[in-house]
């Protein structure tokens, strides 16, 4: 796990559940070649690189998660059978297969649990300070998945009301260049997302999930353009959920 930019100012709280692919050696890279911890059932390709840019042209804190997520999933609750795959996208995880319990504690032990108190500790210290926080998740998704393409460039997921997203949904929505722009697509915010359900909803914080393509922030110069083009949209969205009288962002004045 990496801090980016700790305590600073910004209202935006970036994080990565998934940013990096790093194994612990003992685990012998769960039994995978490395062509497999290349793909996406690994990480989510490009987004720790996105969230430092963003960090650093926002002034914002980004907590990146670096472990991967075949090793524990930190967006799903740890007692979810899938927080631990033994398949993903067609691919058997020989180094998760038949985990006895202490393996899975663990794991959930020396990951899955830092990641999270480092993320409560954030929102904490804000709160004590009076600093107003919108919690913004970021992801990548792959370009087809099982053999269907997915036409999307970015996807808002949100649960319940959040005029955060809906606000950032609209920005993207109205790019001129920036056709096909899913809402809860190409997935859908519920029971299997931890991290805003816990942190975000579970405070009354507005928040945003936000996916991206990862063809499109695959290179150095798709993360500059994607960081360059949400760095100048989120502070716009931001001030669009601050009209709205009844958002929790309406705080962040």
């Amino acid at each position: 796990m990496i801090v980016h930019n700790p305590g600073a100012a910004s209202p935006l709280l970036l994080l990565g559940d998934h940013a990096g692919r790093d194994i612990p050696p003992a685990l012998a890279d769960l039994g995978l070649p490395a062509a497999d911890l290349d793909r996406h059932i690994a990480w989510d390709i490009g987004v720790g690189e996105l969230g430092r840019r963003l960090a650093a042209t926002l002034g914002a804190t980004f907590i990146a998660q670096t472990v991967s997520r075949l090793v524990i999933d930190c967006n799903r609750a740890p007692e979810r059978p899938d927080a631990i795959c033994e398949v993903s996208d067609g691919t058997f995880i020989p180094g998760n297969a038949g985990l006895s319990g202490a393996a899975r504690a663990a794991r959930i032990a020396e990951v899955f649990a830092p990641y999270h108190a480092a993320i409560a500790a954030e929102l904490d210290a804000r709160a004590a300070r009076g600093q107003p926080t919108v919690v913004v998740a970021l992801h990548s998704f792959t370009p087809a998945m099982g053999g269907i393409a997915r036409p999307w460039r970015f996807g808002v997921l949100h649960l319940g009301g959040s005029p955060f997203s809906d606000a950032v949904l609209k920005r993207l929505q109205a790019e001129p260049d920036q056709p096909c722009v899913g809402d809860n697509q190409p997935y859908e915010m519920d029971g299997t997302d931890y991290t805003i359900p816990h942190h975000a909803i579970g405070r009354g914080l507005d928040y945003l999930e936000l996916e991206v393509r990862q063809d499109l922030i695959a290179d150095a110069e798709g993360q500059a353009a994607v960081a360059a083009r949400l760095a100048r949209l989120l502070p716009l969205a931001l001030a669009d959920a601050l009209q709205d009288p009844e958002s929790e962002a309406a705080e962040v004045r």
